[in-house]
């Protein structure tokens, strides 16, 4: 089995789980920040939703060089949020599923505006930043959600907002 192969049933998990999450943005609250050096709740989850995408970008060079003046992807709507997360993971998923262990082995470099943030074999990108990243992105919003009373999805199990159903026991 493929490194890829190995790795697909946990980002069929991961991104059910962040949709399940990006599903529950309040239209209402996309503005809200709980301090001012926060991302706004609809930023938040607008680069949930974009980093997925990231991937496929990963793969097509060496690097990516992120200019100067760069505006990311931010939703309006939920719809738009959601739409673009879906439109991420179709074509992540099949990038992933064809990328071959040699390709993912080899170093991948992200610049700024010509300067080189980091080198790492791509495998580590996509673990540390596009998954991990995700997650700890999607456990923000959670945090964001409690604090405006939006219920929060389990992601592993129930949440407190989530009884765990009668047939699963104790």
């Amino acid at each position: 089995m493929s490194i890829a192969q190995s790795m697909l049933p946990e980002f069929d998990q991961e991104m059910a789980n962040t949709r399940k999450m990006l599903e529950r943005v309040p239209e209402n609250k996309l503005d809200y920040k709980p301090d001012p050096k926060s991302m706004s709740m609809g930023q938040l989850a607008s680069h949930i939703a974009e980093m997925v995408g990231w991937f496929q970008s990963m793969m097509e060079g060496p690097a990516l060089d992120i200019p100067q003046g760069f505006k990311p992807f931010l939703a309006t709507s939920k719809k738009q949020l959601l739409d673009k997360f879906d439109e991420n993971v179709a074509g992540t998923r099949p990038a992933l599923a064809a990328a071959g262990d040699q390709a993912l082995m080899q170093d991948w470099s992200l610049k700024f505006a010509g300067n080189t943030m980091f080198t790492m074999p791509r495998i580590a990108v996509y673990r540390n930043m596009i998954m991990n990243h995700v997650i700890h992105h999607r456990a923000q919003l959670s945090v964001y959600y409690r604090l405006n009373g939006v219920p929060v999805p389990g992601m592993y199990g129930p949440s407190a907002d989530e009884a765990m159903p009668a047939s699963a026991g104790r």
